[in-house]
């Protein structure tokens, strides 16, 4: 009895420990957004170089998540999660202290801690969870969201309210890097050095694989379509009368609508066979969502947000079950997430500095939505391989 009230606290522990970790991971970059203008205007940045402090965290992810799986093959899970979360405190703490580098650094810092948990997410849950992959993958992508949609809203209230602006708006999201470091102390006493690991062929294998390839495209293009939008809707809002507090609810309601179908997708997702239903739900919400913020009209943007923000659930949920559902170990998981998120989140980066650029040019939004519209017809192609029953290594 003692041993099963043991083993049942120490799953708790596993599940919150998780959750806290998930919370960590969409804040720290959704709190920027809305605070652009703010940051631009304090720091003289122009919107290209501010399309560039979001895709400073994309670059740390295409850099540094082929190195995740390694490091946790070396020194365990736990441990590597535990680090990591030491990187993004000091993120947090460098990135108000001072001027254009110091912002520069906090965030490559911050990029580089999320970057290995984005990886190991999805292999955790395999491993720990392997009879509830569906529903912990829900959980810990509603935790991520939710507290990055939180982050989205409250930023520009927190800057007023602080009295410390922008700086003390970024600042207070530390709290939840500080818990999250407390609860992965103890899960160090549990940790595993050692997960299942593929043959040496296996590994070799999966850069040749389509499968492979195709679950990576659709990972690194929704990417690109998530922080493109997360960092220019707030801008785009403004520029069109919605004052800075308004727009930075817009942008929590687009990542708001997101949760439920976080939860629901990976279940359904588990069930299915093939996941192709779900990938054509997700482009015609997608394309749905675009369309109205390029022909609809302005009084129904809340409408446009909140489709945006239902096909960002769907791509973004079953984005992180394929890593799952696609391998046949938790340690191929792991090699999965890093090659995905590696070339995915490489060309996720160009996303945001692209949008600014072609905003910069032509001085309207109305060419960098219609490009936003035709990366969402190529995710519908990448995801449409993807979603098939197959094994990485069988293609």
């Amino acid at each position: 009895m003692e041993a099963h009230s043991a083993s049942k606290t120490a799953l708790i522990m596993s599940i919150i420990s998780v959750i806290f970790l998930a919370a960590n991971l969409r804040a720290p970059i959704t709190s920027v957004g809305p605070l652009v203008p703010f940051i631009c205007e304090d720091l003289g940045l122009s919107n290209t170089a501010a399309g560039i402090l979001t895709t400073v965290p994309l670059l740390a992810f295409a850099v540094l998540s082929p190195f995740a799986s390694r490091l946790a093959r070396a020194f365990g899970m736990e441990i590597v999660l535990f680090v990591s979360l030491l990187f993004l405190l000091a993120g947090h703490i460098f990135r108000p202290l001072g001027g254009v580098s110091l912002v520069f650094i906090g965030t490559i810092l911050i990029g580089a801690a999320i970057a290995v948990d984005n990886v190991l997410m999805p292999a955790l849950v395999k491993e720990k969870f392997s009879n509830y992959v569906g529903w912990m993958t829900g959980v810990y992508t509603v935790a991520m969201n939710l507290t990055g949609a939180l982050a989205s809203g409250l930023s520009v209230p927190l800057a007023s309210a602080t009295g410390f602006g922008w700086r003390g708006s970024l600042g207070c999201w530390a709290v939840l890097t500080v818990v999250a470091l407390a609860l992965w102390a103890l899960q160090l006493r549990s940790r595993k050095k050692d997960l299942s690991q593929p043959t040496g062929s296996e590994r070799r294998s999966l850069w040749k694989s389509r499968l492979a390839w195709q679950v990576t495209l659709f990972m690194g293009l929704q990417s690109l379509l998530f922080y493109t939008l997360i960092t220019w809707l707030p801008t785009m809002l403004q520029n069109k009368g919605m004052n800075p507090e308004t727009s930075g609810w817009a942008l929590f309601l687009f990542q708001f609508a997101q949760l439920p179908f976080m939860f629901i997708v990976p279940v359904i997702a588990e069930k299915m066979k093939t996941q192709t239903l779900l990938v054509w739900v997700t482009f015609v919400l997608k394309a749905a969502g675009i369309g109205g913020f390029l022909f609809g009209s302005p009084a129904l943007v809340w409408l446009w947000a909140v489709m945006l923000g239902i096909g960002a659930g769907f791509a973004f949920s079953l984005a992180m079950m394929l890593f799952a559902l696609r391998s046949r170990s938790a340690m191929q998981a792991a090699d999965l997430s890093a090659m995905a998120q590696s070339f995915g989140y490489l060309l996720a980066a160009f996303g945001p500095p692209l949008f600014g650029s072609l905003y910069d040019i032509t001085k309207g939004w109305t060419l960098p939505l219609f490009l936003v519209l035709l990366v969402s017809a190529f995710l519908l192609l990448a995801g449409i391989g993807a979603a098939k029953d197959r094994y990485v290594t069988e293609s």
